[in-house]
């Protein structure tokens, strides 16, 4: 597992304060903090996601290595977070009984088996009038894209697309892009966040 190699040797509690602030930070920035009381999922939530930092709301954190996590991680407990539920589960076969008025996916969508599969059910459990908040690695250039896709070499990464094409996609479940922002520049890889919201013409999960 990855995360076991990345967190050797880091002290528990130094790199949970690490993250909290990580996501304290990126929230105030971009005026990510939901309103108390709504429904979150924290959507690919790794063993220290957004939830860390949602103390004011009730969240579902879905991840299909959680049993994992808290068998081979110190850092990871269910039981430190009250309010969360956590579901193991993979975001493709993800059915869960409600739907959610802000949705976090970071870092996440890269990593997933099936990319449709997965933003069909990002646009099926947002709620009306629930905004969809995203983080991904987005390539640079289209034809770089292309190359990779055809010789990959990025196990960790196996969707290699452009914010372009990433928007064409979630367009075609009835989701919009209203604001987007470049975390990080890289020679190859733009580090992007989005902000998704329902069409208004468009039947929620259905494609135009």
């Amino acid at each position: 597992m990855w995360w076991r190699q990345y967190l050797a040797g880091k002290r528990k509690e130094d790199y949970l304060n690490w993250k909290k602030n990580y996501w304290r930070a990126l929230f105030d920035r971009f005026d990510l903090l939901p309103p108390p009381g709504a429904a979150i999922l924290d959507a690919g939530c790794g063993p220290a996601g957004a939830y860390l930092v949602l103390d004011a709301c009730p969240v579902d954190a879905v991840d299909p290595l959680l049993d994992a996590y808290e068998k081979h991680l110190p850092h990871f407990s269910r039981t430190a977070y009250p309010q969360v539920r956590f579901f193991n589960s993979s975001l493709e076969q993800f059915k869960p009984a409600c739907r959610y008025d802000r949705i976090f996916c970071l870092n996440a969508l890269n990593h997933v088996d099936d990319l449709t599969a997965c933003i069909r059910g990002l646009s099926l459990n947002l709620a009306p009038g629930g905004v969809l908040v995203c983080t991904v690695d987005v390539h640079r250039r289209a034809w770089l894209g292309k190359i990779f896709r055809i010789l990959p070499g990025d196990i960790l990464h196996p969707h290699q697309w452009t914010a372009a094409e990433y928007e064409r996609l979630f367009h075609s479940f009835g989701l919009e892009c209203f604001e987007r922002q470049t975390l990080k520049k890289g020679l190859i890889f733009n580090y992007l966040l989005m902000k998704l919201r329902h069409r208004p013409e468009t039947r929620a999960g259905h494609s135009s």
